[in-house]
């Protein structure tokens, strides 16, 4: 990378640290998620490590290529956007998932969803007739 040479020390600086610390951010993250004991705290880790750290190597980037071409370069902005948005909520889906499934396992709530068969006529019960009525 020869053009690297063009960047200002103080610009390659601050994007080194950026970058540094955006990937440990990150590297912390999967730590996290790999060694933490339930599902409830590994939830946390990758939510801030992989949301800061991809944020502070995008801002990075964009400095960095911000001064070497003299124009602003922000479309890395739709990776971060969508990185900052979608993690968050997915682990957030998950937990809220993981704490209903455990809510209804604890109060005993076995919802068991009978299969779709559309072939089979429906189940009649004892106060309906063969025409689908009640009973007199």
């Amino acid at each position: 990378m020869m053009h690297l040479e063009q960047l200002p020390p103080w610009a390659a600086l601050i994007v080194a640290l950026f970058v540094v610390i955006g990937a440990t951010l990150t590297l912390l993250g999967g730590v996290g998620l790999v060694r933490l004991k339930s599902f409830y705290q590994r939830l946390h880790a990758p939510t801030l490590g992989y949301s800061y750290g991809t944020l502070l190597i995008i801002l990075a980037s964009m400095l960095m290529f911000s001064l070497l071409e003299g124009r602003a370069v922000v479309h890395e902005l739709m990776i971060g956007i969508f990185i900052m948005i979608t993690t968050p909520i997915t682990l957030l889906m998950l937990g809220r998932a993981a704490l209903r499934r455990d809510r209804d396992r604890k109060l005993g709530h076995d919802e068991v969803v009978p299969p779709r068969n559309r072939t089979e006529p429906p189940i009649e019960t004892e106060d309906e007739d063969e025409t689908g009525g009640p009973q007199p």
